[in-house]
């Protein structure tokens, strides 16, 4: 059996993280890294070589399999470079800065026969795959909404992506995984779209944005980040017609919660709260919800690249398909469109 023997090119931070990733697999050999910054290779594993440039790598490296970790724009030279080399190619995200971009990564890969992917491994983050399972399964009956919440503190951008001109910003960021998690749940076919993009903090490039999606099966879906809420937050919800699902945090704490019964009528007798009196948003009386524990999962990120290892031993197809990365570009663009017109948008499939 053929062993998969790699290149990365951009050897930053992210670079190292897949470096150090694959220090963890027997069944992957980490043979060169290229960047063109001499500093960034100093501290490159050792016995692994390294080159100046992806073209040097490509010329003299024994590998069969390039990973691209150079900053966004690159990427369709680098994806390009490495299918006419008759490399399989793993793409950082995202993968192009345009979908008329991705469309010529692809072709390029299916005319030189290789295997082309992009590193969604947020895929397997262990808050989504639980929720997942909750969704599949339909754990809280007919489901009508959907939320993920991103927050932080932090606000500034870092590197390269405080720059337009480099795919810098959070929609380009952590908005690509969040939009591929929610597509990959919910498998059905958008209907409309509506997104807030902002620039709170920071002067050129988006630090907030929600996104709203409607699908054909009912669902909505709503998608929250912000860098300076300055109530650092990982969240989600999912609400059913028999329960509500809900997560905080990454470690996937959280609980399912039903009700004993629903209301036939709504009481007579007013309830008096701090909000003043009320009938319907009352404090539930004891014994009427109840709460159950989340599905366990035990995933990680190295998942990803076990999966990828089946697909280059022709075991199983790539697990995120070109046209799943494709699909996220899109709705990106036409949350580019919606924030722009401040409007919501129907989305063609």
């Amino acid at each position: 059996m053929e062993k998969m023997k790699l290149g990365i090119v951009g050897f930053g931070f992210m670079g190292h993280c897949d470096a150090d990733m694959m220090a963890t697999f027997d069944e992957i050999d980490l043979v060169a890294v290229a960047d063109t910054n001499p500093e960034q290779l100093k501290d490159a594993p050792e016995g692994v070589e390294t080159y100046a440039s992806i073209d040097e790598m490509l010329e003299s490296a024994d590998i069969n399999v390039v990973m691209i970790s150079t900053p966004n724009p690159s990427h369709p030279e680098m994806v390009k470079k490495a299918a006419a080399a008759k490399k399989h190619v793993i793409c950082e995200k995202p993968a192009a800065m345009s979908v008329a971009e991705f469309d010529e990564m692809v072709a390029a890969c299916k005319e030189n026969h290789v295997l082309f992917t992009v590193h969604q491994q947020r895929r397997w983050d262990k808050d989504y795959r639980i929720m997942k399972e909750v969704y599949d399964k339909a754990l809280v009956g007919d489901m009508y909404i959907i939320k993920s919440q991103l927050y932080g503190v932090n606000g500034n951008m870092h590197d390269w992506h405080v720059y337009p001109e480099m795919g810098g910003g959070m929609l380009y960021d952590w908005g690509v995984h969040l939009i591929d998690q929610m597509l990959d749940m919910v498998k059905s076919e958008i209907v409309s779209l509506y997104a807030d993009v902002q620039n709170v903090i920071n002067e050129k490039v988006d630090d907030y944005f929600k996104i709203i999606m409607k699908f054909k099966n009912g669902v909505t879906a709503e998608i929250e980040l912000g860098t300076y809420y300055l109530t650092p937050k990982r969240a989600w919800f999912i609400g059913g017609n028999t329960g509500s699902a809900m997560i905080d945090g990454f470690g996937g704490e959280g609980k399912i919660v039903r009700t004993a019964h629903l209301l036939e009528n709504v009481p007579g007798k007013i309830t008096m709260t701090a909000a003043g009196p009320t009938r319907s948003f009352g404090p539930p009386a004891p014994g009427l919800l109840s709460e159950e524990a989340l599905p366990e999962t035990d995933v990680a990120h190295r998942n990803y690249f076990e999966h990828f290892l089946k697909a280059f031993h022709g075991e199983e197809e790539i697990v995120v398909k070109p046209e799943q990365v494709r699909r996220v570009l899109r709705v990106m663009d036409s949350v580019r469109e919606s924030a722009r017109t401040g409007k919501a948008i129907a989305f063609e499939e």
